[in-house]
């Protein structure tokens, strides 16, 4: 009897384990990944910051070893094709992140752009139409210093482990931290909710709620931000690095060589970035040669970068009709997209100003995606400050890449996929999502945008940019290369503003590799578009493409090849 018991155990489903595994450990991605998941309209752990402690990084390491090894019991040729990519793409996001514990580059917890000091940036990604949402948003402000002192540990723990940051990125951060210690409770991004109460909360509640909004910020979080700023000024800036360079941690080579194979998707190496850097910025010199003379400026190159510096006709002269310009010409790209795409996301975008206490020390633009679950639109998010740096252009190109078909299009038809597991729609492939925003904005001739010499020369600057960073993001962390020699560099080659370009350096020293990905992304999907209309020719659709480069949300960059392949044979 027991033996035909046992016999009519059904066998396992390799399809069932495979979703009941992805969902498994996106619930959990979402639970130690609060603010992550409030980004993404998961509103169950609003009241929560990340448990950062030395002790759960490591449970969430063996969290992702244990996945992994359940992924490999799991027989992928019994799979669908569809089943096959996730499995994939699953199995490449954990094993990356396996084989890069060693190298902890979790102990760097701040630089100029990402970090503890920005954690106000979250405050426009949050719903604030309840009184429960502002009861969370009060939690987590009460719990702020708590969050802050983990960090501080993790940070103290690169300083002994000798993974710290260099000395010009701390000491731009400390000026950060310093502005967030002592800045008027009004000022604060933190206490924004409370300025302006929808009226969905009742009158009843809003001055308690103001009154407590303020004291968690002047007791909680501006003391929290005080002592991370005692911290860096007698522990960590003292350890911090003279030079610019990953390659001074320890292992520094390996822990290079691992971050570009992780934010490229690729077995690339660092000379082999380098080389392919040199490579096409000779080729997009060229391609400006051309340009400058189609516009009829007499003079060298670098004159002409001069004159684009610096002409009054290319700026302007306040940041609100900065803003306003940034919305013109997004609604202007918004008809062309059917030119280049069939789908079209159903979320919608905005455009609005990066918030003042970060925009002198973060580049020209970046996106925000929206909710995944519609209450809140994806966002182009504009710099503002000394509008006179920012000239006019360069924001055809900007707006392709950050907003539509760039961005805020990729990132909301991601989200909006119904037939792929979570942990894909909101994947965050480098090389992918910058690579396809890259490749965006080439597609501005195809949209016929370009209309005028030098919006053109804006997006071969983007494109020079995106090649210079090739060159100087492994000349700095590979060939050991001084920050004058990287900001010089890029100068010469490129019509960027001086302060776009110390920004931008100071960002390729804080974040090793992840710049790299642009350009890789771009030339791959780029490489595959040739091949499919190579092969397909008269039957090449560049819309039914592009919507396939879309249709399955991020992915490592050899997966996509393989799909391309596919439906290259498909055809």
């Amino acid at each position: 009897m027991t033996e035909m018991v046992a016999s009519q155990v059904p066998a396992p489903n390799p399809a069932r384990q495979l979703r009941d595994l992805f969902a498994a450990e996106w619930d959990w991605t979402m639970k130690e990944n609060p603010t992550w998941a409030s980004r993404l309209g998961d509103r169950r752990w609003n009241d929560r910051w990340e448990d950062v402690s030395v002790e759960n990084v490591e449970r969430q390491y063996q969290r992702r070893r244990d996945a992994l090894a359940a992924l490999e019991r799991i027989p992928r040729e019994q799979l669908s094709a569809a089943d096959r990519i996730s499995y994939d793409i699953f199995e490449f996001q954990y094993r990356s992140d396996i084989e890069g514990y060693p190298y902890e580059q979790f102990l760097i917890r701040t630089d100029t752009q990402n970090g503890v000091q920005n954690t106000e940036q979250l405050v426009p990604a949050l719903r604030f139409a309840t009184v429960e949402d502002y009861e969370d948003w009060l939690t987590r402000l009460r719990a702020f210093p708590t969050y802050l002192e983990q960090n501080i540990a993790l940070m103290r723990r690169g300083i002994s482990h000798r993974i710290v940051l260099p000395r010009t990125i701390v000491e731009r951060v400390a000026g950060q931290v310093a502005q967030l210690a002592t800045q008027p409770i009004e000022s604060s991004g933190y206490f924004r909710p409370f300025v302006d109460f929808p009226s969905t909360v009742p009158e009843a509640y809003r001055q308690r709620l103001s009154r407590e909004g303020r004291d968690a910020v002047a007791k909680q979080v501006q003391p929290a931000f005080a002592a991370l700023r005692t911290f860096i000024d007698r522990e960590y800036l003292p350890a911090s690095y003279p030079h610019v360079g990953v390659w001074q941690h320890p292992r520094g080579a390996e822990t290079y060589a691992w971050l570009v194979r992780q934010y490229t998707t690729t077995a690339m190496t660092p000379d082999d970035i380098h080389t392919l850097g040199l490579s096409e910025v000779a080729r997009i010199q060229g391609e400006m040669e051309r340009v400058k003379a189609a516009a009829g400026f007499v003079g060298s190159l670098h004159e002409f970068f001069t004159f684009l510096r610096t002409d009054p006709r290319f700026f302007c002269t306040t940041g609100s009709e900065l803003l306003q310009t940034y919305r013109a010409v997004a609604k202007r790209v918004d008809p062309e997209l059917v030119r280049v795409l069939k789908t079209i996301p159903r979320l919608p975008y905005g455009v609005i100003p990066i918030p003042e206490s970060i925009a002198p020390n973060v580049t020209t633009a970046y996106a925000e995606y929206g909710a995944a679950d519609g209450s809140r639109p994806a966002y182009y998010c504009v710099n503002l400050y000394k509008p006179e740096t920012r000239p006019t252009w360069e924001m055809m190109a900007l707006t392709l890449h950050e907003a539509v078909p760039g961005h805020c299009l990729q990132g909301s038809l991601s989200q909006e996929l119904t037939d792929v597991p979570e942990f894909r729609k909101n994947a965050g492939f480098t090389a992918y999502v910058e690579g396809w925003a890259l490749y965006a904005e080439s597609l501005g001739d195809e949209m016929g945008l370009y209309d005028d010499p030098y919006s053109k020369f804006g997006q071969l600057t983007y494109e020079m940019w995106r090649a210079v960073r090739l060159v100087v993001d492994t000349g700095i962390h590979a060939r050991r290369w001084t920050r004058d020699q990287a900001v010089r560099y890029f100068m010469e080659h490129a019509a960027k503003t001086e302060l776009d370009v110390t920004n931008e350096i100071d960002r390729y020293i804080s974040w090793p590799a992840q710049a790299l990905a642009y350009k890789v992304g771009e030339l791959r999907i780029k490489e595959m578009r040739l091949r499919a209309s190579s092969r397909l020719g008269a039957a090449f659709d560049l819309r039914e493409f592009n919507d396939l480069l879309l249709s399955a949300g991020p992915m490592p960059l050899d997966v996509l090849d393989r799909r391309v392949d596919e439906w290259i044979a498909a055809r």
